[in-house]
């Protein structure tokens, strides 16, 4: 339906290539984005004008990350009988994405060709826009060997103006909050990440551009406390920000990924102190041997890697050995325990770890306990999901 033959497309090419060149003396091609400059949530149309009927070309976005790595995405597209392209509202024949996807130049991106193994896209300075510059090439093949006809500059920020974002160290609790314009107070997110990662801020600072007071809390500095310790290291945090003058006292919840939603799961279920409206646990995990500290639980967890599965591509594994790990009921979090509402997001490909069976088990227990909770699931790809929507 989408497919257009190479013979036709090679000689639109330079049909077009010999219009632009001419056109491009007189009136040049015009590409815009509207808004250029908007946060990382919000949509944005992408127009070329000025081009000849029926010109195929390609636009082509490139991000270069704080991390140095270069990430990019692109679509074929063909021009209209007004030489107008539209990214909204065309199909792109190929690339990065296919058909009609007017984010596509965004949620596509990938590392560009030769880059190193293993990256991942993240904003590291919530302070600064994540740049992406977009341009239109002539032609569907070997584009990037050619001057763009025309490029602009799109600006996606994680954090809104107004909002304020504090460092916090305080009581031995270290993170960072992020606070929304405004008189407030407002409903108020703890925020974990996974294991691995340090401490990320991106997601605080989107979520209180949309009205939440989010603590980001570095929460693997506390890998060398005891168990009952490293316990209160969550409870005095949970205080922090639900004694904080901007927070609704009674309208906080966790909000928790991978090893993240571990510890949510676990304080939720066991402290006396820490009472949430509600959680929220990406890529779902309820493993955590009783009276361990997550560095133990890490511990017992790696003498089992020898049963990782490694793919084609060298990719390891651990969902086979982690099943394992929670069919024994001792290894997990007593869920049933749990008496506030529940969202899980969970990935059906998730190799990292069996989310799809935690969340069986999570419902499982909630439905034959005797408290009255609301339980949400969804699924996404794999593991983890639920990033940025572009």
């Amino acid at each position: 339906m989408w497919s257009v033959t190479r013979p036709l497309l090679q000689e639109c090419t330079l049909a077009c290539y010999r219009l632009l060149s001419a056109m491009t003396q007189a009136v040049p091609p015009i590409l815009s984005i509207t808004p250029s400059r908007a946060l990382v949530d919000e949509k944005f149309q992408v127009l070329v004008e000025n081009l000849p009927p029926g010109c195929p070309v390609t636009l082509h976005s490139l991000h270069h990350s704080e991390d140095k790595d270069d990430w990019e995405a692109y679509g074929h597209y063909v021009s209209d009988h007004r030489g107008v392209v539209s990214v909204t509202e065309d199909l792109s024949f190929g690339g990065t994405y296919t058909g009609k996807e007017p984010m596509g130049l965004l949620w596509s991106m990938r590392p560009v060709p030769g880059s190193r193994e293993g990256l991942r896209l993240r904003k590291i300075n919530v302070c600064t826009p994540m740049l992406v510059n977009i341009s239109v090439h002539s032609g569907h093949e070997d584009f990037r060997d050619r001057t763009p006809l025309a490029s602009a500059l799109a600006e996606r920020w994680y954090m809104a103006p107004g909002v304020k974002r504090i460092d916090i160290n305080k009581q031995g609790v270290q993170g960072t909050l992020f606070i929304p314009p405004g008189p407030g107070p407002f409903p108020t997110l703890l925020d974990m990440w996974g294991g691995g990662v340090g401490l990320l801020e991106y997601r605080s600072a989107l979520l209180a551009s949309r009205g939440y007071v989010s603590f980001s809390l570095d929460y693997l500095r506390s890998e060398h406390l005891s168990a009952d310790v490293e316990f209160k290291y969550f409870e005095t945090a949970f205080n922090i920000i639900r004694n904080h003058p901007q927070v609704i006292p009674d309208r906080v919840g966790i909000l928790g990924i991978s090893l993240g939603s571990m510890v949510a799961f676990n304080l939720t279920a066991y402290s006396t102190i820490i009472k949430p409206r509600c959680i929220v646990c990406i890529s779902s995990n309820h493993y955590h041997p009783p009276g361990t500290t997550l560095k133990a639980g890490f511990k017992i967890l790696s003498k089992h890697f020898h049963k990782a599965h490694f793919d084609e591509n060298n990719y390891m594994s651990w969902r086979s050995f982690a099943l394992d790990l929670i069919a024994d009921p001792s290894n997990n979090v007593e869920v049933g325990r749990i008496n506030c509402p529940m969202l899980l997001v969970n990935g059906c490909d998730d190799q990292n770890w069996p989310t799809v069976e935690t969340a069986e088990e999570v419902s499982d227990a909630l439905r034959h306990g005797s408290q009255t909770r609301g339980l949400g699931s969804t699924y996404g790809p794999r593991h983890p999901c639920l990033q940025a929507v572009y």
